[in-house]
């Protein structure tokens, strides 16, 4: 383990009743103070990752550390150092706000400290409701009271799964501030999201789980310079109907009657631009606009998991 890994998960297998094997040997080292998205489809092996690596779920075989501690031997040090916000709304109705978060803090054995809950309360904008019932708030509310009772107890590792299903844009936008603001603290953040766009906002590294394998851990940059195509999308100055014959070979995509897209790979020494735009003028085509765009890492995670299954 090196000095900046904060988690290592090491050969870990999950076998649940009826030989269903939620997890095939997992191999992932999760760096000290970085955002890592957990991408996968449904019944990849997500929660059951997460949720052995909080000691709720103990591996058929393998070992997971949390900086240098066993979660299955050392696990009251371990689920110490985590915070993990579930996926369902699961809240105590007729609490308050501010007395439910604290008395998740003391539940962790920790003192009383006023103070550190009303500014995570500030900073969670819920400090105006600490005195509604939790049954009172909206979905997007409901879920910062999860995240807040989940940092009650001031741990180092922050675990979000699925932390913004069925909030709106709007929300969901304040929540990618908010889990940058708290890696900005020193906070190890690993979040798990069918919001591809999610991971690319807020992420330092994107690891694919699929079938119980993870199929690539790379920085998200990396991961999109690597496999990322480019669209060139070119606007003509006059109609056509259908693409001119010497022009098939580059496969080009027909949006509209002035509207064309070629696909390249930016990584290969010959992108093809050059002959493709010759080609064009020599076809009588006359180009009005020219634009060049990457592919989304949305583009990449579903070809990774096609390519897996």
């Amino acid at each position: 383990m090196t000095s900046d890994t904060l988690i290592k998960i090491d050969n870990v297998r999950k076998t649940y009743e009826g030989n269903f094997e939620a997890l095939k040997g997992v191999n992932l080292e999760i760096k000290r103070g970085e955002i890592l998205a957990l991408l996968g489809p449904n019944g990849a092996g997500k929660t059951t990752l997460i949720n052995a690596i909080c000691g709720i779920v103990v591996p058929s075989s393998g070992s997971i550390s949390v900086d240098n501690h066993d979660v299955v031997k050392d696990y009251r040090h371990t689920r110490s150092m985590i915070g993990l916000v579930p996926q369902e709304l699961q809240l105590e109705a007729f609490e308050k706000v501010f007395q439910n978060v604290a008395f998740t803090r003391g539940l962790w054995g920790k003192k009383k400290n006023p103070e550190y809950i009303e500014k995570i309360l500030k900073e969670l904008s819920l400090w105006d409701k600490k005195d509604n019932r939790l049954r009172e708030l909206s979905g997007g509310m409901k879920r910062r009271a999860l995240i807040a009772k989940a940092l009650s107890h001031e741990p180092q590792i922050l675990f979000l799964d699925e932390p913004t299903a069925g909030v709106d844009i709007n929300l969901r936008k304040d929540m990618w501030n908010i889990v940058k603001n708290l890696q900005n603290q020193g906070v190890t953040i690993i979040l798990t999201t069918h919001y591809i766009e999610e991971a690319e906002a807020i992420a330092d590294r994107v690891s694919v789980i699929n079938h119980g394998e993870i199929i690539i851990t790379e920085n998200k940059n990396l991961l999109m310079e690597k496999m990322g195509q480019k669209n060139l999308t070119i606007e003509l100055q006059t109609p056509i109907t259908e693409i001119p014959s010497m022009l098939h070979d580059y496969s080009l995509a027909m949006n509209s009657e002035v509207s064309l897209t070629y696909t390249y790979d930016s990584q290969s020494e010959s992108t093809g631009i050059t002959s493709l735009l010759n080609d064009m003028k020599l076809s009588g085509l006359k180009l009005k606009d020219v634009n060049s765009s990457q592919t989304s890492l949305e583009n990449i995670f579903e070809k990774l998991v096609k390519d897996s299954s």
